[in-house]
């Protein structure tokens, strides 16, 4: 994901530019074990374009394995972060809808060729949410991981303001995951 955030604790309508951050998730996990000596590779699908070139040069910035990184045509997803400032917090607006990760498949990922030789997934409850196709991707993930002996990492990363659909992929996919592994229920967020 693209970050934009008003410099000096400024809210967005008083800001005339914006600090850009790549980031995600799952994409910080990647990057914080490979920061601390672990090989990390990243499953997604950004555009083909200078966007999608930044974003790949991020991640390999910080040792970020990409080979699994697909191209495409269409939108990386944005999220706008107003830091807070004295007794404001912070807040953030996201613009994901339709991004390309939204659509990416199973046999797009190419599970049983990105999962071979690692030996943990991580999986947030963020991304699944974002649609039917991603859900389905994080659950073949899950199994596929379940099925090579990885040890699966799943971080619920939960929001309140999720919908029905939502609430029950997070319950399948902790149900997936539970099979002995890392599950981190961080708190609940609006």
């Amino acid at each position: 994901m693209l970050r934009l955030t008003p410099p000096q604790h400024q809210r967005i309508m008083q800001a005339s530019s914006f600090d850009v951050c790549y980031g995600g998730a799952e994409a910080n996990v990647a990057v914080s074990l490979s920061q601390f000596g672990h090989e990390a590779a990243f499953i997604s699908k950004v555009p083909d374009n200078s966007l999608g070139d930044a974003v790949i040069g991020t991640l390999q910035k910080y040792g970020v394995d990409c080979r699994h990184v697909r191209r495409g045509n269409g939108r990386l997803g944005i999220y706008f972060l107003e830091n807070g400032a004295s007794v404001r917090p912070s807040s953030v607006i996201y613009d994901r809808k339709d991004s390309l990760i939204t659509h990416m498949t199973p046999d797009e990922a190419e599970l049983d060729l990105a999962l071979c030789g690692a030996d943990l997934l991580h999986i947030s409850g963020i991304t699944p949410v974002l649609s039917r196709e991603v859900g389905e991707l994080a659950l073949a993930a899950v199994k596929k991981a379940k099925e090579l002996g990885l040890t699966v990492s799943f971080d619920l990363n939960y929001r309140k303001t999720g919908h029905a659909a939502a609430e029950l992929l997070l319950k399948a996919l902790a149900g997936e995951s539970r099979y002995g592994h890392i599950q981190i229920e961080s708190d609940f967020y609006e």
